[in-house]
């Protein structure tokens, strides 16, 4: 159900996926993705994705945030009208060090999806 965390804080070392998410009732609208970033080494990058599935068998992607090498808070709206067969979400995620030291890569972010917020401009 939305709004909810597609990826939940957390500190990884390494890429991997989230858990699935069902959308019920929100299969058709876009959503507001925010990719926030608490904590992050020199030179590296975060790349996040988003994949949906029909049946949970079969993934696909549906939209990606461009490499992050900062903390902050990044927007992305996924818009799920262009993708109605689409029933769960899942959050995946790569990372890499710009040098070649044996320290792996080390990022704190989160993921979470929300109905995009409507603002109305009215005359005074």
């Amino acid at each position: 159900m939305i709004p909810a965390f597609l990826l939940p804080e957390n500190t990884v070392r390494e890429g991997g996926q989230g858990p699935e998410l069902a959308l019920g009732s929100h299969r058709r609208q876009p959503l507001r993705l925010t990719l926030g970033i608490n904590r992050i080494l020199e030179q590296e990058s975060l790349e996040v994705s988003v994949w949906g599935s029909p049946d949970g068998k079969e993934w696909r992607p549906l939209g990606a945030f461009p490499p992050k090498s900062y903390c902050g808070k990044y927007y992305l709206t996924l818009d799920l009208s262009r993708h109605p067969d689409t029933t769960m979400l899942r959050a995946q995620w790569n990372m890499s060090r710009w040098d070649q030291s044996r320290q792996k890569p080390l990022f704190g972010f989160y993921l979470y999806a929300e109905e995009p917020r409507i603002s109305v401009a009215g005359a005074a």
